[in-house]
């Protein structure tokens, strides 16, 4: 029988990957939660038929939401990550010796569970002794937090469903209260490429730009998810993501990295003409 998962990009795309095995079908609280296994990208996992993350490229995603912020800011002692369930960011932190608590929040229990057993290359680092997971809502945990870590990286499903709060103003302004005075905030902010990602992405942006003095945007190419061309934001209240670019800092740790260089980190926030015009229009109405 030939199998294969597709997911719609918009309503005249889809990505579609053969698949050989479902390792895992399930419904939690939340959300459906599926494990494949394709000849092309390995295991991949989706929550609600969506893409989040496959064995080929995740190392992008989680290499790019966690290195360019660890490059600039100097003195990183406690992170807070929202999201993440598959423990991929939680990996690229803890190779940094110097950070010395890490808070994971996730809403959904069944995501790390399901992910510790099928995705071993991801969920690796959840056992770390610095690593504390809370099982909760991402959005009621960072309210009652204030001045309490130098890094927040929001690694969020997509705006709807168990996500959706983690794109208000509301949360992004809870997030700069919790970040010390120099903190910084990193989050996935989607694809920039068809009309309602686009429309997702700029309503983000706004939401930062209100919330903190400095909001940048960069971006990395992703095979998987959709139109492959993928944003992050930068927010900080203090570092500048390029002028404050630490490239003898960050090389000397000798990390082991597959997609992120200092080099790139550079290029990443030099964005195509074309989002530049999506992001001046709600930089230039505040």
């Amino acid at each position: 029988m030939d199998l294969w998962f597709s997911e719609a990009h918009s309503p005249n795309v889809k990505l579609s990957i053969r698949v050989d095995k479902q390792l895992y079908s399930g419904q939690s609280e939340f959300q459906r939660i599926d494990v494949f296994h394709s000849p092309e990208f390995g295991r991949f996992l989706t929550l609600d038929g969506y893409m989040m993350l496959t064995e080929k490229d995740e190392f992008i995603y989680h290499e790019m939401i966690t290195h360019p912020a660890m490059a600039v800011h100097p003195h990183v002692r406690d992170v807070l990550v929202i999201g993440a369930g598959d423990g991929g960011v939680i990996r690229e932190l803890c190779r940094y010796d110097d950070i010395e608590h890490i808070d994971m929040v996730e809403i959904d229990p069944q995501v790390v569970e399901v992910c510790r057993e099928y995705l071993p290359k991801t969920s690796c680092s959840l056992d770390d002794p610095r690593v504390t997971i809370h099982y909760e809502d991402g959005l009621k945990f960072i309210r009652r937090k204030v001045d309490c870590y130098d890094l927040i990286i929001v690694d969020s499903t997509d705006p709807f469903g168990p996500g959706e709060g983690l794109f208000t103003r509301e949360f992004y302004g809870n997030c700069s209260k919790a970040l010390r005075e120099d903190g910084i905030m990193v989050n996935q902010h989607e694809s920039p490429f068809y009309d309602e990602d686009a429309m997702a992405c700029q309503r983000a942006h706004k939401r930062i730009v209100e919330s903190f003095p400095i909001a940048k945007v960069y971006q990395a190419h992703i095979p998987t998810y959709p139109s492959g061309h993928w944003l992050f934001g930068f927010a900080s209240k203090k570092y500048h993501p390029l002028r404050d670019l630490d490239e003898a800092r960050w090389n000397a740790r000798k990390l082991p990295a597959w997609y992120y260089t200092t080099t790139l980190h550079k290029g990443a926030f030099y964005i195509p003409a074309y989002v530049e015009e999506l992001l001046k229009h709600v930089e230039a109405a505040d």
